[in-house]
């Protein structure tokens, strides 16, 4: 037996410990709750956001203007697809195609009135890159692509999405332009479009795969598929964020939580939990390892929680998890990187479609900058005359206007468009 005044004071000593202990849980539980990160600008991932801002506009253009049988449209034509650019409403497509005559080739053509019109029109350059392109996309990595779209519809709760949300990611996933018709219709084993209740049309796909519904994460971590240590995101931040010690401790909990494999059905987590949110930066992270670039605009993804049974605010894992995610503020939009991705500013892991992209990209700056110093001056205005184009009767601008409008649309930076590659 216990003496009595001992007995008391091991009795004040257990309960003294786990009220302790239970404090130090609850404050343990609040902190994961109420961390906060700051944002910390990256200029090394700013500039890979940077050198893209109009590759999107310029590779979609190329492929509008590659599909016609005699790789030509005129700017109406090709203002039918402003929408899908993401180009600044304040400037006129005409403008942009100028900005590269080394991939488009102005000429003009008299419309039904006899008004000379202009038609764009790829180089030869440009068109070599394009049938590279068209070789990788439908031929060499078809596969590949395919899958990509199958598990993009994977990761939603009724393997259906809007035919708009697609379109919105159909660059970042590296889909062909006229997708619908160039893949989607050749797998109707696959795929079938439906009408959804708000009139909409959307794609599902009708055959689920087991072997694509296993994650990036998982793939990359196989070795501890049979044992009880717990998943974990690479993690990376800007040099001199500064982590806080609290931050620290939280971040090494969140990690050791459970990791759910984003393609199984989740409605059993509780959206208030950290396991949820861990759920979430999983979706994410698969999603963004499924695009080329593995990067996208944050509003590409913003009308995704429906589909794909996420809370409300969704979005909010992107500042809450800067070493996963890296948002930057470039081209006046807000896009979100996937870290581990980049090795500073190169892709570790790069598809052959961001190889082509790259040359698309090498080609803008060329042009630009050959453009801004007047190298094409010469040859725009041979055009001009042999088309017998009078610029005082049309509204076409004047080199000069265009070099002005060049310099400053790219000394913008953070407010504005940035034009640079």
């Amino acid at each position: 037996m216990w003496p009595q005044p001992l007995f008391k004071a091991r009795r004040r000593f257990v309960v003294s410990f786990f009220s302790c202990c239970y404090q130090h849980i609850l404050i343990h539980k609040r902190n994961l709750v109420n961390v906060k990160l700051k944002w910390v600008k990256d200029p090394v991932l700013d500039s890979v956001v940077s050198r893209t801002i109009q590759l999107k506009a310029t590779s979609t253009l190329v492929s509008i203007i590659g599909s016609q049988p005699d790789y030509s449209l005129p700017i109406y034509g090709l203002s039918k697809h402003r929408g899908h650019l993401g180009l600044p409403q304040d400037l006129k497509l005409s403008t942009f195609l100028r900005y590269y005559p080394n991939i488009f080739q102005e000429f003009y053509l008299p419309d039904s009135r006899g008004t000379p019109v202009p038609w764009y029109k790829l180089t030869s350059e440009a068109l070599k890159i394009y049938d590279d392109e068209k070789h990788c996309v439908l031929e060499e990595c078809y596969m590949d692509i395919l899958n990509t779209l199958r598990k993009l519809l994977m990761l939603t709760k009724e393997r259906l999405l809007p035919l708009q949300t697609i379109d919105q990611l159909s660059w970042d996933l590296g889909l062909p332009y006229d997708y619908k018709n160039k893949m989607v219709a050749k797998h109707p084993e696959l795929f079938t479009f439906v009408k959804l209740p708000d009139e909409r049309m959307g794609m599902k796909l009708l055959v689920w795969d087991d072997s694509l519904s296993v994650s990036h994460l998982e793939l990359r971590n196989l070795d501890l598929e049979n044992s009880n240590q717990a998943l974990a995101f690479l993690i990376g931040f800007t040099r001199g964020f500064g982590l806080k010690k609290k931050c620290i401790e939280w971040l090494n909990e969140w990690q050791k939580l459970p990791y759910t494999n984003p393609y199984i059905d989740a409605s059993h987590l509780d959206p208030r939990t950290d396991v949820s949110e861990k759920r979430i930066v999983g979706v994410f992270h698969e999603l963004l390892h499924l695009t080329i670039l593995k990067k996208s605009e944050r509003k590409n993804v913003s009308n995704l929680r429906s589909p794909l049974a996420l809370p409300q605010k969704f979005t909010k894992v992107f500042e809450r998890h800067p070493g996963i995610f890296y948002i930057s503020k470039k081209g006046n939009t807000q896009t979100v990187v996937l870290r581990e991705a980049y090795d500073r500013d190169q892709l570790i892991e790069k598809h052959p479609l961001a190889d082509i992209r790259e040359k698309y990209g090498s080609m803008m700056k060329k042009g630009f900058l050959d453009r801004s110093r007047g190298l094409y001056k010469k040859e725009r205005r041979k055009v001009l005359k042999d088309d017998m184009v009078n610029l005082d009767r049309y509204d076409f601008e004047s080199e000069e206007e265009m070099n002005g409008n060049l310099i400053s649309e790219c000394d913008s930076d953070e407010t504005g468009s940035d034009y640079s590659l």
